[in-house]
Order: C-alpha cells, then sequence, then structure tokens
C-alpha cells in the first residue's frame, strides 16, 4: 500500500507507514479518531472517542496536515533514532473478558455447542524498527465488572454483551473486533443455564486472515458437575473456518499449551 497524501484507504494491521516530518495520518476506525503526528524531536499522539448508536464496519486512513482542534487530548513522545515509521498492531484486553448473551443459552445435559463472540480490541501504536509502542487506545468505551463472590474476593474485568452466536455467517466482521470460537461443554446430568462467563482475553493471541478479519484461538469450556468444576482450554490452533491465517500479535500473557485452566466458580460468576 502506498502512503500518499491524496485520497482516503483502507487501513490496515501491521502495516509500516512512512511519514515526513509535519505530516499527520488520520485514523477513523471503531469508535475512535486518531491523529499521529510526526516532527522533528518528537511523535504526537491525539485521540478522541466517539459517541455512536451504530458500529461502523470500516477503518479508514489518510496521511496530510491537519490536526483536530486543541480540545482533543495530547500525548508528546520522543522521536528516538530519527525513526519515521509507524505500525498499528492489534492487542486484545489486559484483563478478562465477561461475555453476557442478550438472551441466556439453555445447554441441554451432556450437550455441547459452539458460539461465536465479538472481542474488543485496543490499539498499539508502535515506532521505529523496533515497534517501540508509544500508546495503546481502545477501540470502543470499555465497560467494567466486578466478577466474585463478595466485594472483597475476585477480580475487576472487562464486560462485553454479546448477541452469542451459534452461526458463523451471521458474525459482523468489524477490523475493530476478533472473532473467538467458545465450546461449551455440560457434562452434567442437567441443563446448563449460560448467563454469562469470563473469557481469558490476555491468554489469546491474534491471527489475520486472507481477508483481513481477526481471529483468536479457540476456547474450550467444560463444566463436569457444578459451576466450581469449571475448565478452560486455550486450543492450539485456530478453527479451520478462519481460514488462511497470519500471525499478528502475541498474548499479552503466557500460557503452557495444552494446560488446564482451572477456571473456579468465577468464570461464570
Amino acid at each position: 500500500m502506498e502512503n500518499n497524501t491524496e485520497g482516503r484507504r483502507d487501513g490496515v494491521w501491521a502495516q509500516p507507514y512512512v511519514l515526513a516530518s509535519g505530516q499527520t495520518q488520520f485514523h477513523e476506525l471503531g469508535h475512535i479518531r486518531l491523529w499521529v503526528t510526526l516532527l522533528d524531536q518528537e511523535w504526537q499522539v491525539r485521540s478522541e472517542m466517539l459517541d455512536l448508536d451504530t458500529d461502523p464496519a470500516s477503518w479508514t486512513e489518510t496521511i496530510g496536515h491537519t490536526l483536530p482542534s486543541a480540545s482533543v487530548p495530547l500525548q508528546r513522545f520522543i522521536r528516538e533514532h530519527q525513526s519515521s515509521t509507524v505500525m498499528f498492531l492489534p492487542a486484545l484486553a489486559n484483563r478478562p473478558t465477561v461475555i453476557r448473551p442478550f438472551q441466556p443459552l439453555t445447554i441441554p445435559a451432556g450437550g455441547r455447542c459452539t458460539i461465536y463472540v465479538g472481542t474488543l480490541l485496543w490499539m498499539k501504536v508502535c515506532v521505529g524498527d523496533k515497534q517501540t509502542v508509544l500508546t495503546e487506545i481502545p477501540l470502543a468505551s470499555p465497560s467494567m465488572t466486578w466478577v466474585g463472590r463478595t466485594t472483597m474476593e475476585g477480580e475487576l474485568c472487562y464486560a462485553s454483551p454479546s448477541f452469542a452466536r451459534l452461526v458463523l455467517e451471521a458474525v459482523p466482521k468489524r477490523p475493530w473486533r476478533a472473532v473467538t470460537p467458545v465450546t461449551l461443554i455440560n457434562r452434567r446430568e442437567e441443563p446448563l443455564l449460560l448467563e454469562r462467563f469470563s473469557l481469558p482475553t490476555p491468554l489469546l493471541s491474534l491471527h489475520q486472515n486472507e481477508r483481513g478479519q481477526l481471529w483468536t484461538p479457540g476456547v474450550t469450556v467444560e463444566v463436569e458437575t457444578d459451576m466450581n468444576s469449571a475448565s478452560l482450554h486455550v486450543e492450539p490452533s485456530l478453527l479451520a473456518a478462519a481460514g488462511v491465517c497470519k500471525h499478528v500479535a502475541d498474548a499479552r500473557e503466557k500460557v503452557a499449551r495444552g494446560r488446564l485452566v482451572r477456571a473456579f466458580d468465577r468464570m461464570f460468576g
């Protein structure tokens, strides 16, 4: 993709862009507007969150010399090694994300299902050959929720309402969200009502297919007898439906391949 100053183009993850001193790259993605400016001695990053009723489906970027009004917050960073390259990398949340289906889902005794969840992304602004991270910005305003037995025992998580779609084709494909397949296995002798569960977003890597869509590895949740017995497994590979993918971002936290993560009752809140 060429970097010129005429017209808007589709934004691309992990694509190096070269700026000249005085130039600003402007992005519209998700619920944010972002301006990245290169000066002789510094990088400047400005961003604002938009209050939107709908979810944008596109990502556009353009390079020019236009700055926003002075009311938009400014972050300044020292320019090292005369770097002029900027790259944007996706990242998942640094805390678990509580997925709450808009309509609860019942899984029969001994049954299983796979739901497809769209997870919010953060944008890392990286510069130079070493891809030094200047800042990272959520691409929509994240909500927080407390998950635990009491106000003293538990953890603060992000919250994400979800349609918990059972058909992949029905999942909206947006450049600022990743698709996570979650397989739920109910090994109990009674139905399991799924009202919410905690997705371990810091343990998930990000991959991009040939259509530009971001996917994470699948997650399998097994419930044996009660909620306390729930265990979680991060799959070592991507779902075949993701297509041919390239790796674009490591997980924020490492987990041994194939390891079962004890989920405790916090998984289901």
